[in-house]
């Protein structure tokens, strides 16, 4: 099990099972929600998270049109985690709110046409300037 959390603890996950997929996104709305010039996400079944704590819920528009659900923490303000229209079956959840520097690194990273010019990637990580489609979806839930 792994657990994730805001700032304060208030809000919480365990997670059951390793993540799907760890991805990096240089696209402008997650550089905005984490105030960095990227996110790190991990994907995860909803089948195997346990959410505890009040969340308050931001929908954003993504740029497929589909709706992207935010939940962050009241009382803090951490984006913990998130879901998206696109793909129901998987929940986003930030690296960060881990605290673990040995969490799994990312295996790809997204929207590198909006990665500021500085950021150097190693060259373990899939390189797309879009979004890929993965597994049918063309919405990577971010």
């Amino acid at each position: 099990m792994t657990n994730a959390q805001c700032a304060c603890g208030a809000l919480r996950l365990v997670l059951n099972e390793p993540p799907q997929l760890t991805a990096l996104c240089h696209c402008f709305a997650c550089q905005r929600r984490t105030g960095a010039p990227f996110s790190a996400n991990a994907f995860y079944s909803i089948d195997c998270v346990e959410i505890s704590g009040v969340s308050t819920e931001y929908v954003r528009t993504a740029e497929s049109g589909r709706k992207v659900r935010m939940h962050f923490c009241p009382s803090c303000g951490s984006t913990v985690y998130w879901r998206a229209d696109a793909s129901p079956s998987w929940i986003g959840v930030a690296v960060g709110s881990f605290a673990d520097p040995a969490f799994a690194p990312p295996v790809m990273s997204v929207f590198e046409r909006s990665q500021h010019k500085w950021v150097q990637l190693d060259g373990t990580v899939e390189h797309f300037q879009e979004l890929p489609i993965i597994d049918g979806a063309k919405d990577l839930p971010r």
